[in-house]
């Protein structure tokens, strides 16, 4: 069975292509008979252009966004005083025990466990006792005993890894970046966030692809909202020097993904969630910072799982009558998943015995590949000269 988002075309296309080769190729799928047919859902990027904007906190997400996983492969060639062995590392669930256990956990914890795991290392080895209150405290330490590198390569790796992630996170004032998306993704007060956002515009330490993300998401948000401050963060947006492509890319992304295409509600009420600032007990300068936000997938899963998804918002494809709730679905995004997206599915599958559900996509974004995207799409967005030019998209795929 296959249902599809009804407010995107290419997934309506995609879904009419796959029936096409089911129906040509039947013998290729008559393999497995269940009683409930599996499941597959197609939908468009374009439905939530929030869940690739945003920072991420958790390993492996983390992992992708501010260093980049290509084929399981990460580059840290750029890392000051790398050593040779570690310019590029495998990060694979499969052959790497640490990273299957972690790579879902959240920032601190990845540096608590690693730090339990020097710490077993020392008791065996009374005679290499080392403080180890830092990240700073384990790189010295992995460079200080090569026995335990030799044995525990892996940590040594990831010790690296988290290293040049927490040195990044502070150059780049990601935990008070976060703190202000989140607020964007999350909460709908808007004299709050165009404050802090315009705060953060001023703040030397923010990359321009940081600045240039804040302002999408205020776009994406409070495009349609009164008193809209807009035109004003995108002159100082070009006040600090931010590049015309970057500055192009704001209204770029709210042709992609803003209100009129969008067939779900990014920004509904929710539910108030207190966001608090959990610091890491015994291991300073790492904190589990905001993972409050939840993609649009989340909720739209849950409500297949539980037979409520809307036939009227998600039809299905040709005629149906079955109306038992799936027990496996693919998942399919057209226009790239996310990790974060992933980390959902993964939540849902232990939260739901009896259901397996599997993501797929075009492909895997960061918010780097996730701009290409759009850009990629057509859209060029507008000269930030002229306040009301309109935008050029072509074909959208």
């Amino acid at each position: 069975m296959i249902r599809y988002q009804l407010s995107s075309e290419p997934a309506k296309r995609l879904a009419e292509c796959v029936k096409q080769v089911i129906t040509k190729e039947y013998e290729l799928f008559d393999f497995r008979r269940t009683e409930v047919p599996p499941l597959l859902l197609i939908l468009d990027r374009s439905d939530d252009v929030i869940t690739p904007l945003l920072n991420q906190w958790t390993y492996q997400a983390m992992v992708h966004e501010l260093l980049g996983i290509n084929n399981n492969r990460i580059d840290l060639s750029r890392v000051p005083g790398i050593s040779k062995d570690l310019r590029e590392v495998v990060l694979s669930a499969e052959n790497d025990e640490f990273y299957a256990n972690n790579m879902y956990l959240n920032f601190a914890e990845i540096g608590s466990n690693i730090k339990n795991l020097m710490e077993d290392f020392q008791k065996r080895k009374p005679k290499e006792q080392q403080k180890l209150e830092s990240i700073a405290d384990m790189k010295a330490f992995v460079e200080n005993y090569p026995q335990f590198k030799k044995m525990s390569g892996t940590v040594a790796k990831h010790v690296t890894v988290v290293g040049e992630l927490s040195r990044l996170v502070g150059e780049r004032g990601l935990l008070e970046v976060s703190e202000v998306e989140q607020e964007l993704a999350c909460h709908n007060d808007h004299s709050s966030a165009l404050q802090n956002v315009r705060r953060l515009l001023r703040n030397p330490k923010v990359t321009e692809l940081d600045a240039a993300r804040l302002v999408m998401l205020y776009a994406l948000h409070y495009e349609r909202h009164s008193s809209s401050s807009l035109p004003g963060l995108m002159a100082d947006l070009k006040d600090r020097g931010v590049s015309e492509r970057y500055r192009k890319l704001v209204s770029a992304v709210v042709q992609y993904g803003g209100k009129r295409v969008r067939g779900s509600d990014l920004f509904g009420p929710k539910d108030a969630v207190a966001i608090t600032k959990q610091f890491l007990k015994g291991l300073k300068g790492v904190e589990n910072v905001y993972t409050q936000h939840q993609p649009l997938l989340q909720e739209t899963l849950d409500q297949l799982i539980k037979g409520k998804l809307k036939d009227s918002q998600y039809p299905y494809l040709g005629p149906n009558t079955l109306r038992d709730r799936p027990q496996d679905i693919i998942v399919f995004i057209i226009g790239g998943a996310t990790y974060e997206e992933a980390l959902t599915v993964y939540n849902l599958n232990r939260s739901n015995p009896g259901v397996r559900v599997v993501l797929g996509g075009t492909t895997i974004h960061n918010s780097r590949s996730f701009l290409e995207e759009v850009t990629a799409s057509g859209f060029c967005g507008r000269s930030t000269e002229g306040s009301h030019a309109t935008l050029r998209p072509s074909s959208r795929r």
